[in-house]
């Protein structure tokens, strides 16, 4: 299963990356194009609609959940019925939610601090991303039986191929005289072919799936867990943007572009994180039952391992690239104000990486409710820091708000996996050659914050620094049977390349 997962997870990184790649080229274009200002509208028109990514009503997750159990059973049908049923219900839901955004989208803008002249673009735009939304939240139910199968090839085609053509076709259309409303036009299409994509190379794992029948007996579980995670998914959402909210209504559209790429860049760190999520939890879901426990605590202790093995390199050489980065790809402007606050956010991020195994392994038992409750008690005070942050600090109050929540999530979310999950990895294990690892990464990062980002002393110090890191934890941080497995995987690799 750890195989499994971790294939799953770099086709899943691979599906994140190379869409990235193609961003990282357009996107500098699209800024010049439009301008800061007009960029930081056009966020903010692509963030409204996320902050109802729940309109799901749960069911993304809720199908993968279901659907991966009954797949584990070698039920097709039922499986087959919890994908359209689920997927039925989030129509409604996203429906329930896209309307009034349609209807009303003069008015939401109205709410933020958009420039007069651009308020008309800006509600034509979020009327078209209200109806993608629509189609995003389809097409993340209907992939469950690629994602149950573990066949994150396919589930990558159909996410990163859309996610590419758009990134590329953007700046083409604003050179040849397109707008705001032009780019989201793109944006539009991509989501209608994400949807099909969708539905066909599911069809093709589950041919039981074409049908028009719901069936009832499913309603019940799959609300009931959806609804905990619906709840806890409105609270998540604001955590996560609140403060580009706040920096929208007190500061101004273009300090949100500033944030925006200092954020983007370092969710850079994230991606291998992020994409095992959508392996492991239906690895985890069909390992809750006692007989495969083991299997169940040694894909969690490996996962946690690799995350931690994998984090503080990649911090590292994001905190020295990060200005000369900022300067040549955004423009000056976006390298004297977008640097400091990313420093701040990778500080969040060391502690923000253990969180995201634990937070698998209590969706996979089904406590989604447990998310429910942590969130709408962190919303609260969240609002009241992140406020004051930003009132006293701007951009740089909104990082050091985020870096400070994401750090008390993890304490919590750690505790949490091991009272609810039965988790019994110990977190301290070998962590005095971490630090040592760790240590032995510091001196670039020294070299880049107090003397130079462009020194060419940096040269030689990244790879010497980072062979050191992977000599001390190869030898005292991995464990005998991670170092056979290790030796396993990279063997069938060059057997592979031969």
């Amino acid at each position: 299963m750890t195989t499994k997962v971790v294939k799953g997870s770099l086709w899943t990184l691979g599906g994140q990356v190379l869409p990235m790649m193609v961003s990282f080229f357009a996107t500098p274009f699209v800024i010049r194009f439009l301008g800061s200002e007009k960029y930081g509208v056009l966020i903010l028109v692509g963030l409204i609609p996320t902050y109802f990514s729940f309109a799901d009503f749960g069911m993304g997750i809720a199908s993968t959940k279901f659907g991966s159990e009954a797949y584990g059973q070698g039920n097709g049908e039922k499986e087959a019925a919890i994908v359209r049923t689920a997927a039925f219900i989030a129509f409604c839901s996203s429906m329930a939610v896209a309307l009034p955004i349609f209807l009303f989208s003069s008015q939401i803008i109205g709410l933020f601090n958009v420039p007069p002249e651009l308020h008309t673009v800006a509600s034509i735009s979020l009327k078209i991303t209200a109806v993608a939304l629509v189609f995003g939240i389809i097409g993340q139910v209907v992939n469950t039986p690629m994602l149950a199968r573990l066949r994150m090839d396919m589930n990558t085609a159909t996410s990163a191929v859309p996610k590419i053509l758009m990134a590329a076709t953007t700046p083409f259309v604003l050179f040849l005289g397109g707008g705001i409303v032009e780019a989201v036009c793109v944006a539009f299409g991509t989501a209608a072919l994400m949807l099909t994509a969708n539905i066909y190379f599911s069809g093709r794992l589950l041919p039981q799936l074409y049908g028009w029948t719901i069936n009832r007996e499913y309603f019940r579980p799959l609300l009931k867990y959806g609804g905990a995670w619906l709840i806890g998914s409105i609270a998540g959402i604001l955590l996560v943007n609140l403060e580009k909210i706040f920096l929208t209504r007190f500061v101004s559209v273009r300090a949100l572009a500033y944030y925006s790429v200092a954020f983007t860049f370092s969710s850079i760190a994230t991606m291998f994180s992020a994409a095992m999520i959508q392996s492991l939890i239906p690895a985890f879901s069909q390992l809750t039952t006692k007989e495969k426990r083991s299997e169940f605590d040694a894909l969690f202790s490996r996962s946690i391992r690799l995350n931690l093995i994998l984090t503080f390199p990649g911090l590292m050489f994001l905190f020295v690239i990060a200005r000369p980065f900022f300067t040549i790809w955004a423009g000056p402007e976006f390298g004297a104000e977008s640097t400091l606050p990313f420093y701040i956010l990778l500080l969040g991020l060391i502690f923000n990486f253990p969180a995201y195994i634990p937070f698998t392994t209590i969706a996979a038992v089904g406590r989604t409710d447990v998310f429910a409750k942590l969130y709408w008690i962190e919303i609260f005070l969240y609002s009241a820091v992140a406020y004051m942050l930003i009132r006293h600090f701007g951009i740089v109050g909104a990082a050091a708000a985020w870096s400070l929540r994401v750090t008390a999530d993890a304490i919590v979310m750690i505790w949490l996996s091991k009272h609810i999950a039965g988790v019994s990895y110990k977190f301290l294990y070998g962590s005095w050659s971490m630090v040592l690892g760790v240590a032995a990464l510091l001196p670039p990062v020294f070299v880049a914050a107090f003397y130079d980002n462009l020194s060419p002393v940096l040269i030689g110090l990244l790879p010497v620094c980072s062979a050191v890191y992977a000599i001390l934890i190869w030898k005292w941080f991995i464990d005998s049977d991670e170092r056979l497995w290790i030796k396993g995987r990279a063997q069938t690799l060059l057997n592979f390349i031969r």
